[in-house]
């Protein structure tokens, strides 16, 4: 059995990258039966870590706008 999904992974959430991104390792570490297998799902997980990092990031981008945004407000000058 491979972990190796048909779903693109530009269009998976952060949680579906991560899960998948846990099956492609816990495979890779038991040995897929062929080379040609091994490299697939070694590309896969590195098209998964990828992904999840783009979602890390995009989170990070958002918090630092909402804590810019949140320590410009008036109310925060008057504290």
């Amino acid at each position: 059995m491979s972990a190796l999904n048909d779903t693109p992974v530009e269009t998976l959430s952060f949680e579906a990258a991560r899960d998948e991104l846990v099956t492609v390792v816990a495979e890779l570490e038991q040995g897929a039966p062929t080379l040609e297998q091994s490299l697939a799902l070694w590309e896969r997980g590195e098209a998964l870590a990828a992904r999840c990092e783009e979602w890390l990031l995009g989170a990070k981008r958002r918090l630092d706008a909402a804590r810019a945004a949140a320590s410009d407000s008036p109310e925060r000058a008057e504290s």
